[in-house]
């Protein structure tokens, strides 16, 4: 992992979850909340469960609090403040990603998991990846979800990212 995948992997991140929230946004909230056997039960539920972890993997990566009671605990009951949530949060990724070095990801991260309250180490660069990985994993969820409902998505490449095919079209 170097300091520049981490920026297109936030940019891919903002881009993809602006892409997937506009298509659940075309949902009622009936089909967001219907249960539809996954781990975090239903649309809503994933979408929250990405966006706690991130939040919780961002508080990780940058010393600030956020406190959190379980990975289940839901941050927002309505979409649309789920949804802003999402967007402020997306913003303090690429700010974060933006901010990395080459020496801050040879570093080291260490903290206390909260499924398993044990502490924790890791090269910052794994953790770095997982977090990306992470995100990638819970929207291929999401995406297999919305096509179940008729849904659209698009392209979801990594390559797709508008940023990644102008900085390689020259």
């Amino acid at each position: 992992m170097h300091a520049q995948q981490a920026r297109d992997l936030a940019s891919y991140n903002r881009w993809m979850n602006e892409r997937l929230y506009a298509m659940c946004a075309e949902l009622s909230e009936a089909e967001r909340q219907e249960d539809r056997g996954v781990f975090f039960k239903s649309i809503h539920g994933t979408l929250n469960h990405l966006l706690l972890a991130d939040k919780i993997w961002l508080a990780r990566f940058t010393g600030k609090t956020f406190h959190v009671s379980g990975l289940d605990q839901e941050l927002h009951s309505a979409f649309d403040a789920l949804r802003d949530d999402r967007k402020a949060t997306d913003e303090e990724i690429v700010q974060w990603a933006d901010s990395l070095t080459e020496d801050k990801l040879s570093g080291t991260l260490e903290y206390t998991s909260i499924s398993n309250p044990e502490p924790r180490s890791f090269d910052m660069w794994f953790a770095v990846t997982h977090f990306f990985n992470h995100q990638t994993h819970h929207r291929g969820q999401l995406t297999a979800l919305l096509s179940q409902c008729g849904k659209d998505y698009g392209v979801t490449d990594l390559i797709a990212l508008p940023q990644a095919v102008l900085r390689n079209a020259t």
